[in-house]
């Protein structure tokens, strides 16, 4: 991928190309691309970066090499921790994550091997979850003697409280095929066909409207706040203002044409 656009920071590479598609690159964690403080910090600054740049039509998260997508939080650095660190530290990590979550524009996790705890709720923070046939998912936690706190409660609404609980409280592996089956990811391909497989979905994406996918975006986050009635009513204007965008006169009046010529012929 060419880009029209980048920049780099230690633990961080955030490059734009001319279709809008965005990759940060976690960088310099290891080859497990391991979240300790300075890896979670650069983050963050990047992905405020991005969020202010309107060329970003879609945002691909990703880890250096295919041996992981992220495999965890620092366990050397949390081994050192105290009551008020620990609290700093995982406030930390929640900020990068919502950073992810509330972003503009959907982000998709490239996922290629290793997505575990830390690393797997910066994934549940991702829009869209893109996995290697062969990667593992888990939250193993309280094998190391603390809870899996902060995004991990997005989990029951992918997969259900019971597949939660069984991940939460026995801390085991699951396969990609498992997690794409109880929902955890999007889409599970053979491990060549990864980058593939991304890119597709992320110019997919950036080919729509950029003002109705930020738009859809906002609501979908919305949503998670609003009970079933009051989201149906809050869409009802959001779907009234798509109409001062020229969007939807646009693309409408592009599938007609389309249409008709499709009649002509």
């Amino acid at each position: 991928m060419s880009s029209a656009y980048s920049f780099e920071l230690a633990h961080a590479r955030a490059d734009i190309d001319a279709e809008g598609v965005g990759v940060l690159t976690l960088a310099n964690a290891g080859v497990l691309n391991i979240l300790g403080t300075p890896v979670i910090a650069d983050l963050r600054d990047a992905m405020v970066r991005l969020a202010d740049n309107p060329a970003v039509r879609v945002l691909v998260l990703r880890g250096t090499g295919d041996r992981a997508f992220v495999a965890g939080a620092d366990i050397a650095e949390m081994a050192a921790l105290d009551e008020a660190s620990a609290r700093q530290f995982i406030s930390n990590l929640r900020d990068l994550c919502n950073a992810v979550r509330h972003f503009p524009v959907p982000v998709i996790a490239r996922i290629p091997g290793w997505c575990l705890g830390g690393g797997l709720e910066l994934a549940l923070a991702c829009d869209l979850r893109i996995t290697a046939d062969h990667a593992q998912f888990g939250m193993p936690e309280v094998k190391v003697g603390i809870p899996s706190v902060i995004h991990a409660a997005l989990m029951p609404s992918l997969i259900g409280s019971a597949h939660t609980a069984w991940m939460l409280l026995a801390g085991d592996l699951i396969d990609a095929s498992k997690a794409l089956a109880w929902g955890l990811v999007n889409e599970a391909v053979p491990a060549e066909g990864l980058d593939e497989a991304v890119r597709t979905q992320a110019l997919a994406l950036a080919a729509l409207g950029p003002a109705v996918l930020r738009q859809q975006k906002t609501l979908l986050r919305r949503w998670d706040r609003m009970s079933i009635d009051e989201a149906i009513e809050d869409s009802v204007a959001e779907f009234g203002r798509a109409f001062n965008t020229g969007e939807p006169q646009r693309f409408m009046n592009e599938f007609l044409a389309r249409k008709r010529e499709k009649q002509a012929g």
